[in-house]
């Protein structure tokens, strides 16, 4: 019977719970308080960055089937590649001995829109360092720029050269008076046409926008930042008051037995 009623007298009810809040309000006022004070604080003095976003068009040749990988002549992720793996370290280098820093204030992220063959440049900044990233973008562009121009021209060139025998094999095919010359002007006049389709459909890369600056902030907002500090704040003062209530009742039991 003893055993049961000290069973009893260790359970804490929640009437108990709420008795305890109540007691060391104060407590709970001033930890709730200070966390969100201190949030409060973070928010004022954080820096606001802003998104950076650069888009290029890769370039396009006559389709080989359908859909837009088919209209590319590198495809987007292809390009992605190798600014990953040529471009992108030689540029931050360079950036960073003009500027004497130790590393890029922001990070430089590659991709593609779904169903594109854009290649997309994002980076997140604060306003002050729009410059450095518009370098960096720029830098990034031109090297894409030219590595694909570099292709186009291949490809213009080879379509041309194929373009000047083909003319030069239907002149000669115009002088001939055998019986199949009739079967190889056609087959070259179609094959003329073709290689000239393809002449017309080969368009150059290009640099859609350069670092623009989006409209609204990047990161987490602040009006999210002061909720979670209001939800942190309350729980971390409930825990505070238990934890206070049971270290004054650990002193308390301290204190009867030296007694």
């Amino acid at each position: 019977m003893t055993e049961q009623r000290s069973s009893y007298d260790d359970e804490i009810s929640l009437v108990d719970l709420a008795a305890i809040l109540v007691r060391r309000w104060k407590a709970l006022a001033i930890i709730f308080a200070v966390v969100v004070l201190a949030a409060l604080a973070y928010v004022l003095t954080m820096t606001p960055t802003y998104s950076y976003v650069s888009v290029y068009e890769v370039a396009e040749q006559a389709p080989g089937g359908e859909g837009n990988a088919d209209r590319a002549l590198e495809s987007a992720n292809t390009v992605i590649a190798k600014a990953q793996s040529l471009y992108i370290a030689p540029t931050t280098r360079e950036l960073l001995k003009q500027g004497g820093l130790e590393s890029l204030p922001f990070s430089v992220n590659l991709s593609t829109p779904e169903d594109t063959q854009l290649v997309k440049i994002t980076s997140e900044a604060s306003e002050d360092r729009a410059s450095l990233v518009e370098k960096m973008h720029s830098a990034l562009l031109t090297s894409i720029a030219s590595n694909q121009q570099a292709l186009v021209d291949r490809q213009r060139a080879s379509l041309e050269s194929r373009l000047e025998s083909l003319q030069a094999s239907l002149a000669a095919a115009e002088q001939s008076t055998s019986s199949g010359a009739a079967d190889l002007l056609a087959s070259y006049t179609e094959q003329i046409a073709m290689t000239k389709d393809r002449l017309g459909l080969l368009q150059d890369g290009r640099i859609a926008q350069t670092a623009v600056q989006s409209l609204e902030k990047a990161g987490t907002s602040r009006t999210l930042i002061m909720a979670l500090a209001v939800v942190l704040g309350g729980m971390l003062s409930v825990m505070g008051v238990f934890l206070l209530q049971f270290a004054g009742l650990v002193c308390s039991s301290l204190k009867e037995q030296e007694s």
